[in-house]
């Protein structure tokens, strides 16, 4: 990747973000933190691919090397002046309690409280490991924002107004950097934990991408047209309607029993049922082997459950939860009352790290009387313990490390009932360090995973994946990392996490070099079942 010369400066202040400059901040791939070896000569690492000519010109791309947003520049200055309106409207709505009652206690706290000692930023993986680029500093973005709420909103006196916003420019070159600069941040909100006062700056970016939502109808089209608005129009973020996930799952049954030699059949829409299961659809497309794990598991240990063919229910994907409040509570009400239509004891949420999030945690701040949730973590983990299935741990003998989905851990407090199952059936079972509530995101939260316009995927691998492939690699430096002969596992219960995870081992070649793969907590599950004659696990076909 080229520098652009004079065309970048690396920012210095927070003044400097509404200066008029090609570039505001450059990575350079000689002053990212090394990986461990064999991934650690520089001459083989995988490129960082220039943005073209035509994307600089047509989106809005002056922040950094790379584009997640993809806006169009303005065509007019009038159209520009009304976004930069737009965005201010914005803000004061953002602390009004008719507006922003969810959020606006702990929003307002984290803005006016902050102490800019900067202990966040070593907990940062994106700072980090981007070489301590100070754009992506957690709080650097965060004191853009405070400084326009200071200017714009809580204006104080002329004086204290100065003092407070140190002068920060109100255009449309800031708003539209930091519109980037929200999709910067995992919202991992590992820096809050590290906050001696409790400053969030994982709330104060999701907020921020709120407003440019919910104000200014600017999001990724990943989160946004194909996310919640095709979830809700169509039935899934997948595009798949209810006749076609039926077809998917009659097709991964037949593919089960097949392979296993046990019937399995998936149930819909059956009443009464105790547990309405609820997958990330991503898992039906990318790795059924998932979803007919979980059929097989639950028929096995006798429990009865059901799914559902009702629009939205059968896709446990809600990505308003990155971005947008009212997408979310849309998705949000469609699961829980399709739950209550089927009188259902309680909804079991599948592997994935967002759902347990926005119908686990966020949905209770919304919605009143909702039903009963419980995660698959300890569900997977009652079952396990309960003796209803024989399980031979010599099946899974082989290296197993585990990856903590930051929305299951560190957002829920869900650490050891994973942990419990895979010490039970898993003899080479090791934490990756740190681990539980002190994890590192893998780089794809928030929505990066499915991200990947123009060069996005190569910013997400080198630099908000970078920590964790570094924490793979160190979990299994006990074996030859230069060999593919010794199949290693990286358990990874979340489906956005698998899908970033994948993207890393391929684009490193770490299974083809090292023969790291990946998978969720249900497949080792089954692959240690005794009745299951055959392996589960097929190394080649994962």
């Amino acid at each position: 990747m080229k520098t652009n010369g004079s065309a970048t400066i690396s920012p210095r202040s927070i003044r400097e973000m509404g200066k008029p400059v090609k570039q505001l901040a450059h990575v350079r791939l000689e002053d990212l933190p090394p990986l461990p070896p064999p991934y650690d000569k520089l001459e083989e690492a995988p490129g960082f691919r220039e943005l073209t000519e035509t994307a600089r010109a047509t989106y809005e791309s002056s922040l950094d090397d790379t584009i997640a947003v993809s806006l169009p520049k303005p065509a007019t200055p009038e159209e520009e002046k009304a976004l930069v309106e737009a965005f201010f409207n914005g803000l004061e709505k953002l602390f009004t309690r008719e507006n922003n009652w969810t959020f606006l206690e702990p929003l307002t706290l984290s803005m006016e409280h902050c102490a800019r000692c900067h202990t966040c930023s070593q907990d940062c993986p994106v700072f980090v490991m981007s070489g301590e680029n100070e754009v992506y500093r957690p709080s650097f973005r965060a004191e853009v924002l405070r400084r326009l709420y200071f200017k714009h909103v809580k204006k104080g006196t002329r004086l204290f107004s100065l003092f407070e916003n140190g002068g920060i420019e109100s255009n449309w070159t800031t708003i539209s950097r930091l519109m980037e600069l929200a999709y910067r941040c995992t919202l991992c909100r590992r820096c809050a934990q590290s906050c001696p006062i409790g400053v969030d700056n994982g709330l104060i970016t999701h907020e921020l991408r709120k407003i440019f939502s919910m104000e200014m109808g600017i999001a990724p089209k990943e989160l946004h047209e194909k996310g919640t608005v095709q979830q809700l129009r169509v039935g899934s973020s997948t595009g798949m309607n209810p006749i076609a996930i039926k077809d998917n799952v009659d097709f991964i049954d037949e593919d089960m029993t097949d392979r296993t030699g046990i019937k399995v059949e998936s149930k819909w829409d059956v009443e009464g049922a105790e547990i309405l299961l609820i997958h990330n659809a991503g898992e039906y497309l990318a790795w059924p082997e998932n979803p007919g794990a979980f059929a097989l598991m639950l028929d096995a240990a006798g429990i009865s459950w059901t799914l559902s063919s009702d629009l939205v229910a059968y896709d446990g994907v809600n990505y308003g939860l990155f971005y947008d409040d009212a997408q979310l509570a849309r998705v949000a009400a469609r699961h829980l009352e399709v739950a209550k239509k089927l009188k259902v004891r309680k909804i079991v949420m599948g592997e994935c790290g967002h759902e347990h999030k926005a119908l686990g945690v966020i949905a209770d701040r919304v919605f009143n009387n909702t039903i009963p949730r419980e995660s698959a973590m300890t569900l997977m983990e009652e079952i396990v313990f309960s003796g209803r299935l024989e399980l031979d741990p010599a099946r899974n003998d082989f290296p197993v490390t585990l990856h903590d989905p930051c929305n299951i851990t560190r957002a829920m407090g869900i650490v050891e009932p994973q942990r419990r199952v895979l010490r039970a059936i898993a003899p080479q079972f090791r934490e990756m360090e740190p681990h539980g509530t002190r994890n590192y995101c893998c780089g794809g939260g928030s929505g990066f995973a499915i991200m990947s316009g123009h060069n996005f995927q190569d910013w997400r691998m080198h630099i908000s994946g970078r920590m964790k492939m570094k924490q793979i690699l160190e979990a299994f430096d006990d074996t030859d990392l230069e060999s593919n002969e010794v199949k290693k596992y990286v358990c990874a219960p979340c489906s956005n996490c698998k899908g970033q995870i994948r993207d890393l081992l391929d684009f490193y070649g770490a299974r083809e070099k090292s023969g790291i793969y990946y998978g969720g907590l249900v497949e080792l599950i089954v692959n240690a079942m005794t009745v299951v004659k055959e392996p589960f696990l097929d190394w080649d076909m994962m």
